[in-house]
């Protein structure tokens, strides 16, 4: 392409910069057959003048669209506009910039000249392409679920063991010591008594134990304690042993005129169920 006169007489006179933007603009109008690009690699056309009101980019819909366009800046050229352009390809081939581009007015771009670029790919000819990555499926986690069922048998027949240890505990303690019943204390006092061995207070013991055993076998529970004593003295069974009883309590030293053993042999087979 000739320089115009224009051209010459700027570059004649030393205005460099204004001519080189004449002259790329002058390249622009004429067309660049070698805008050329490789795949993934970004390009750029800078100072194109473009017809008609100011251009934007179309909203790209597709996400596997083969090319993408920017604009990266937009200058006044008297009625028309001046654009500098960016863009790179995904895939090789020949596209023009155009069909990318539209009025912000909303007005008709088809008046708008070819914008021919190349993408070139970057892989030799006859070069093949690698494989897509295939999804697997990942391993099942049997090992991982079976530790997890175990472990919470574990837990629960240990929470089970717990809360029956405390319930048997609480109910050991609500229950309480074992209830001694009368025969089974006198039975103990009159074999010490028998032996020789029971004490003062076991003496004391003994015979609050057989008031209240013979209280309880004849109804006199309600009576007053001397009235029960009284009513127990003149009684043919309870009497004569109670008098016998005091007689070798309560005189010490005169125990050998008491026949201990036949005194509280009837005390001996009391039943086990008679409570203190």
């Amino acid at each position: 392409m000739k320089p115009s006169r224009a051209l010459v007489w700027l570059m004649l006179l030393g205005e460099l910069p204004i001519a080189v933007t004449l002259a790329r603009a002058q390249s622009n109008e004429a067309g660049d057959p070698t805008r050329t690009a490789h795949v993934g690699r970004t390009a750029r056309i800078e100072q194109l003048v473009l017809p008609g009101s100011e251009l934007e980019v179309k909203p790209q819909e597709d996400p596997r669209a083969p090319l993408v366009l920017r604009v990266v800046g937009t200058f006044r050229h008297g009625s028309d506009h001046r654009y500098d352009f960016e863009y790179y390809g995904l895939a090789p081939g020949e596209y023009n910039l155009a069909d990318y581009l539209r009025r912000k007015d909303r007005s008709s771009a088809d008046d708008l000249p070819a914008i021919a670029v190349t993408i070139r790919p970057v892989l030799p000819p006859g070069q093949i392409e690698p494989n897509r990555p295939t999804t697997l499926p990942s391993p099942a986690l049997g090992g991982y679920r079976l530790a997890m069922a175990a472990f919470v048998a574990v837990w629960v027949l240990g929470l089970l063991a717990i809360l029956f240890a405390r319930r048997r505990k609480k109910a050991v303690n609500e229950s309480g010591p074992p209830v001694v019943t009368l025969a089974e204390r006198l039975h103990a006092l009159v074999n010490d008594a028998v032996a020789g061995r029971l004490s003062q207070s076991g003496q004391a013991e003994l015979e609050r134990l057989l008031l209240a055993y013979w209280r309880r076998r004849l109804a006199l529970e309600d009576l007053a304690p001397a009235s029960a004593i009284a009513t127990l003295r003149r009684h043919p069974e309870a009497g004569e042993l109670l008098r016998q009883l005091e007689s070798w309590l309560h005189r010490p030293g005169r125990i050998e005129d008491v026949d201990v053993q036949a005194l509280l042999q009837p005390y001996r087979d009391l039943e086990a169920g008679v409570q203190p």
